[in-house]
């Protein structure tokens, strides 16, 4: 059973948030990202068999790694779900339910947050730079507080669509299978969509994709957060507005910029600058008006951001279910 009526998609989309709310990644069974990360890098093997490949082979192999990821994720949960929904009517919708839940992630950003926020209140930089190191690609081991902060708000505001507004979206649209597909162009993304000399070429397809089904829930993010902030004290609306306007084009990514540039805008801080990527030193468009320095409080502000998006999110949902009955 697939065929699902609005009040039951929408009922399960709404479940399926608490559900991470409260549990959040799960450690049993292993998480269905961590298995797609391992096709990928199953797949990666043996597409570059061969040590010399022409820029436009890379790509064609590049396209042949995202196509049969996102089909594979999305076959298998089409498969398992149908199989559960033969079996039982509810067991479809539990099956269905807990698979969306994974494909978000609003309790794992908070928790990695909180591992970078909880050494830099005690000022173990050490840990802090550690922690940070977890979950952005830039080196790590000199930023200060400043800068470990920085790294951890754009990180936060970015996945607020990638982690959580995006899969919420493609699960509307599709239930598990199509959240689970849309899992599997993001982890593609991170994977192998970098602009450097081994995935250039290679992972052009996946980078794309993930730009094009990030584009719309981008924007959705956007005004999800200037509502967060609307709603939070000490956090500026018309500012993160503004900034949307004046910096988010300014990014390199599409869609990335919108987020940042709300964040930045709503706390009234700058983002962006300076990074190093081992020997690579990049210069990121800055965003927001700096009008106070970074402090390790603005990743909680960042976090009450992401939960206020989410729980905007929620609400919308709930007056679609009301309206639906």
């Amino acid at each position: 059973m697939l065929i699902y009526t609005w009040n039951e998609i929408i009922s399960m989309v709404l479940a399926a948030i608490v559900i991470d709310l409260v549990i959040g990644d799960p450690k049993w069974p292993t998480h269905p990202v961590i298995r797609i990360g391992r096709w990928i890098s199953w797949m990666e093997k043996r597409l570059r068999r061969r040590t010399s490949i022409t820029p436009r082979a890379l790509k064609q192999r590049g396209v042949v790694l995202a196509l049969s990821t996102m089909l594979a994720a999305c076959g298998i949960m089409f498969a398992l779900t149908w199989a559960a929904g033969e079996i039982h009517p509810w067991l479809g919708y539990a099956v269905t339910t807990w698979f969306i839940s994974t494909t978000i992630a609003v309790k794992g950003l908070k928790d990695a947050a909180m591992l970078v926020a909880v050494p830099l209140a005690a000022g173990n930089l050490a840990d802090a730079r550690k922690y940070t190191g977890y979950i952005v690609g830039r080196d790590t081991a000199q930023l200060d507080e400043g800068e470990l902060t920085r790294a951890v708000v754009e990180t936060v505001a970015e996945n607020t669509v990638d982690g959580v507004i995006s899969p919420l979206i493609f699960a509307l649209i599709g239930g598990a299978p199509l959240a689970m597909l849309y899992r599997a162009a993001n982890t593609l993304d991170s994977m192998v969509g970098y602009k450097n000399e081994r995935y250039l070429h290679f992972g052009w397809a996946s980078a794309r994709w993930d730009d094009v089904m990030n584009w719309l829930p981008a924007r959705l993010t956007g005004l999800l957060l200037v509502l967060s902030a609307a709603v939070q004290p000490r956090m500026d609306a018309l500012r993160a507005a503004r900034s949307i306007g004046r910096f988010a084009r300014l990014h390199p990514s599409p869609n990335s910029g919108i987020p940042e540039s709300a964040v930045a805008g709503a706390l009234g801080i700058e983002l962006g600058g300076r990074n190093i990527y081992g020997t690579v030193i990049s210069e990121r468009a800055r965003m927001g008006w700096p009008l106070r320095p970074l402090s390790r409080k603005d990743i909680n502000a960042a976090v009450r951001l992401l939960y206020g998006a989410t729980g905007w999110m929620a609400g919308g949902l709930l007056c679609a279910l009301w309206a639906l009955n």
